[in-house]
């Protein structure tokens, strides 16, 4: 590995070490579904974006629900502390489209008509509210 593209590496593992985040690969729901649910939570306060998740509907809020804990206790592991009520936020969260599984479906006429079963990558930040006035 060369100089330089060990210096880069370094510097991309020090911020990966201030950022706290969960991700979730390959989540058999269509990006679209997903994002309508994402958008529901985006900017909120952990506690109440939990709450929201919790009582909603859609079959992808479950999927959103655990990732958003998963982040909450990567952030209270590398602080070595239990997160308060009101502390910690949904800063950045976004949906990437993933693998298609492309699938036949009979058809008349002897046709035959394509399905593309989506399915698509979260990714979701957490973080304090004092860093958050930091950065602004």
């Amino acid at each position: 590995m060369g100089a330089r593209k060990r210096i880069s590496a370094e510097k991309r593992k020090e911020a990966l070490k201030t950022t706290y985040f969960a991700k979730m690969n390959n989540v058999p729901t269509s990006p679209r579904k997903m994002r309508y649910v994402v958008d529901m939570i985006r900017g909120m306060e952990v506690n109440k974006a939990l709450g929201v998740l919790k009582f909603s509907s859609k079959e992808a809020a479950a999927r959103v629900e655990k990732l958003l804990r998963s982040a909450i206790a990567n952030w209270e592991q590398k602080n070595d502390r239990k997160a308060e009520t009101g502390e910690l936020f949904v800063t950045n969260i976004f949906v990437d489209g993933g693998a298609m599984l492309k699938r036949m479906r009979p058809a008349p006429q002897g046709r035959a008509y394509r399905i593309r079963k989506r399915s698509n990558h979260v990714t979701l930040f957490v973080d304090s509210k004092n860093t958050n006035n930091e950065l602004n």
